[in-house]
């Protein structure tokens, strides 16, 4: 198992500061979490840091992720007294519920005290959970540089929405140390951490443990495959013949079949599929 996956370079270190520095100014906080690593996804020093503040979690990419875990998370979410709102934020599904939700705490605020300013919120969360593709829909343009690789955003901005709310947009932030491997491995699937700092075919094999054990059958349709074998090698040798990912000699490139096996699972071309379910 991959183990020790340490990523923090400086620029995060700032984020925080950012963070904390700019949490005075705000009235709620928005935070970014990918629906296939619920868990993982959600950074405890974001927790630590926004403490008291009224949050609203978007629940992204929940497109990707299998429909009975989310509905689960959204009840699990609820009862822990954060607001959430499952989200496609690259269509703009769900947009229209966040900024209800949004206008709920905005009004609530004002019946404790009137004030004349902007409503303002932050949006926070990890690197590549699509915090700036649900900007640029939340303002109705192009408002944030957007990437498929973690660290894309850099630096303050605040954006004025239609509505007249203001928001301040950050840079994704991991923390220093993943506690738990399983955490660091999560994330990796789905992209949060840079693929430059690991193995690729490591990763996608770790990923095929993984995915065996509960969506054995999308793995079996997705590269029609007579049978799943017992071990993951099997499957990933499986996978690469299917796909004629051979080199000279009969070898098989495991560096092209990892780097495929992790390109479709995060596109989604495997299946729906949440690696984190709620306790029962």
């Amino acid at each position: 198992m991959i183990e020790n996956i340490n990523w923090y370079p400086g620029h995060m270190k700032k984020t925080r500061a950012l963070i904390t520095e700019n949490l005075k100014l705000v009235d709620a906080v928005v935070e970014v979490i990918d629906a296939r690593i619920p868990v993982s996804s959600r950074n405890p020093v974001i927790d630590e840091i926004t403490a008291g503040k009224p949050r609203v979690i978007a629940f992204n990419k929940s497109d990707l992720s299998d429909g009975y875990a989310n509905e689960a998370w959204m009840k699990k979410l609820s009862g822990e007294g954060v607001r959430p709102v499952q989200m496609n934020c690259v269509s703009g599904s769900g947009v229209k519920a966040l900024f209800s939700e949004l206008e709920k705490m905005k009004a609530e605020k004002n019946s404790k005290k009137a004030s004349n300013r902007p409503f303002r919120m932050m949006i926070v969360g990890v690197p590549n959970v699509g915090k700036s593709s649900l900007i640029n829909r939340m303002t109705g343009k192009k408002s944030t540089q957007v990437g498929d690789k973690p660290g894309v955003t850099r630096g303050k901005q605040w954006l004025t929405l239609k509505n007249g709310m203001q928001l301040l947009d950050t840079p994704g932030i991991l923390w220093p140390k993943f506690e738990d491997p399983k955490v660091g491995l999560d994330l990796a699937f789905c992209g949060s951490i840079k693929d430059e700092i690991l193995d690729t075919s490591d990763l996608a094999f770790e990923l095929i443990k993984v995915l065996m054990k509960d969506y054995a059958d999308l793995i079996t349709a997705r590269y029609k495959l007579d049978e799943l074998g017992e071990e993951p090698l099997e499957v990933m040798d499986a996978i690469a013949l299917k796909r004629g990912f051979i080199m000279s000699g009969k070898r098989i490139d495991y560096e092209r079949t990892g780097r495929t096996i992790l390109d479709e699972f995060r596109a989604g071309k495997i299946g729906r599929v949440t690696l984190e379910r709620p306790a029962e």
